[in-house]
């Protein structure tokens, strides 16, 4: 073999410094033309966030620090366990989802709720249509290689069969909640949305009129006619890109009228804000509790069934049930082990529970 002079090397450097700036290019520019990524964090948002005793400058911070175990030595781990529950991880058939009752929906006195799968809940209360982490699209992974595809058919579309939305509510700006197909179908039938902090850069370059948005802090509320919401506490993170982690904030919802009070918890590990929760707003007719999409790598971000439970009692919630399942395929437990663990352990617990089908309407 010829011995590589030093103009070879040069040439063979130059070739692959130029392959590697074609691609960090590329990058960049899929990133800002892509519209699933989203808005960008500006210094606006530094100036805005000064108020909130959660930023400390540069990103928001949760009270007890997280740990997300996902160095690239565990990657190759996750991937041999994702192919070994891959055929446990989703149903064999698609879930029927029980078709919207417009008329139904809005005549009905009582309080009610539809589930729609994942975290996705549709309240109608007070005379008010209030729509939470509105995720309806059939794709939770819409930048990567691959679909992680919904368990239900059919959700993006409904929106159009939907009412005016009254209230839509976003926790977070992760895409298996916040999604820019769904927000597309709603920017034009929804009449506010209330948002955490940094959630507005992405839906106003998504269209939304800025007008129509309010952000909140933990511990906000505000009073829409007979209906209050608080924006509550949280133990999560945030990001869409490569570089905007912790730059929106995270947390649950509480909807509340003279007669009902509802705890949507939003997405988290367990920590002592339950507790609090429960005492000063508590106690909740109906829990919606974070139930699955765990692993031993991310405990501190979300929360095992029998922990959902333990955060529903300390929440102080009459009847709870599990969310943020049954939608997709997110972790690598089987699809059906966080509402069968859920159960059994509100049974052991003596927690009442909900467990609604999918689409279906419910009384609170």
């Amino acid at each position: 073999m010829p011995k590589q002079n030093f103009d070879d090397r040069n040439l063979y450097s130059f070739q692959y410094c130029s392959s590697c700036t074609v691609f960090v290019t590329a990058v960049v520019i899929y990133t800002k033309t892509h519209p699933q990524f989203g808005g960008k964090h500006s210094a606006i948002d530094d100036e805005r966030f000064k108020s909130s005793k959660h930023w400390n400058g540069k990103i928001f911070e949760n009270r007890i620090p997280v740990v997300m175990d996902m160095n690239l030595s565990i990657v190759p781990k996750l991937i041999a366990e994702r192919r070994r529950t891959k055929k446990m991880s989703r149903p064999q058939e698609e879930i029927v989802m029980t078709p919207f009752n417009k008329s139904a929906f809005l005549n009905n006195p009582e309080p009610q709720f539809i589930w729609y799968g994942h975290s996705v809940i549709l309240m109608r209360i007070e005379g008010k249509t209030i729509f939470i982490d509105p995720m309806m699209g059939d794709n939770a992974s819409p930048i990567a290689p691959f679909k992680t595809e919904r368990f239900t058919k059919g959700t993006l579309e409904l929106i159009d069969d939907l009412p005016e939305i009254d209230i839509l509510c976003m926790s977070h700006d992760h895409y298996y909640h916040l999604d820019y197909h769904s927000i597309q179908k709603l920017k034009h039938k929804t009449k506010h949305f209330y948002t955490a902090y940094g959630v507005a850069k992405h839906l106003r370059r998504w269209g939304v009129d800025n007008s129509k948005i309010t952000e909140m802090d933990w511990q906000d509320e505000i009073q829409i006619d007979s209906v209050k919401l608080i924006f509550t506490e949280s133990r999560h993170f945030s990001g869409r890109g490569f570089s905007d982690r912790f730059k929106c904030l995270w947390g649950g919802w509480i909807v509340e009228t003279a007669s009902t009070k509802i705890y949507w918890s939003g997405d988290g590990g367990y920590g002592p804000h339950f507790k609090e929760i429960g005492e000063k707003y508590g106690p909740f007719d109906v829990g919606f509790m974070e139930c699955g999409q765990y692993n031993p790598n991310w405990k501190d971000i979300h929360l095992t069934p029998e922990e959902s439970v333990q955060a529903a009692i300390d929440a102080k919630v009459k009847n709870a049930m599990p969310v943020h399942c049954m939608g997709f395929a997110l972790a690598t437990h089987p699809w059906q082990e966080p509402v069968e663990k859920f159960y059994a352990a509100a049974a052991i617990n003596k927690l009442k529970t909900i467990a609604p089908k999918i689409g279906a309407m419910n009384e609170i």
